[in-house]
């Protein structure tokens, strides 16, 4: 598995093709930005599975912005979710990991499938990792997304379901957190739970 690459130029409309994938948006990692680019649906999306078979707490998969280093930590704990996402090849691509907790609430800002309320309790829209970084939902925005190809009912669109993120709880080993992609609600989940995940990879932005 490569580290994440480098290109001088990315989109600005999320949900635009984009070098194997869909631009999402930005992320901050370690004070780097980066773009985010969500698989396609078909053979970047796995159906309803476990975090990991084993309860037990998994050193340095508790980033909330590097899903890479996540993936890799989770897969060296036997994590068959991480091991697909890495063993992907998607447009000549083989950097695909599991998204981290703030990467997948972008992802969730940015391409929210459908027309539902927003979850507003705690912190949910708070990501101060996101570039720049956000605030509150309110019960309207995000809105659904204008990415005709990610909204309900097509092609590209995230289910009306839970998925995992690669980020463990870092208070409860045999717990990680997962982003409802109804409301935008998050939460935390035992890993034996079964959720939907959709592999990313991350480009360095450079300007």
């Amino acid at each position: 598995m490569n580290a994440p690459t480098t290109t001088p130029t990315v989109p600005t409309v999320p949900g635009t093709p984009f070098d194997g994938g869909f631009y999402a948006g930005r992320i901050n990692v370690d004070g780097q930005a980066f773009a985010l680019i969500v698989a396609p649906k078909a053979g970047g999306e796995q159906d309803d599975t476990a975090w990991n078979d084993s309860n037990k707490a998994v050193e340095g998969a508790t980033s909330h912005a590097d899903g890479h280093a996540n993936t890799q930590a989770m897969a060296a704990a036997g994590s068959k979710l991480a091991q697909w996402a890495r063993d992907l090849r998607i447009a000549e691509h083989d950097d695909w990991y599991l998204p981290a907790q703030d990467e997948l609430e972008i992802i969730y800002r940015n391409l929210k499938p459908g027309t539902e309320e927003n979850y507003l309790y705690a912190r949910s829209g708070i990501n101060l990792s996101a570039v720049p970084s956000t605030y509150p939902y309110t019960s309207e925005l995000p809105a659904q997304t204008a990415a005709e190809a990610f909204q309900e009912g097509s092609e590209q669109a995230f289910d009306d379901a839970w998925y995992w993120t690669s980020t463990q709880n870092a208070a409860y080993d045999s717990y990680a957190w997962v982003q409802n992609f109804v409301n935008g609600n998050q939460g935390t989940s035992h890993k034996s739970g079964e959720y939907r995940a959709r592999a990313v990879r991350r480009l360095l932005i450079i300007e």
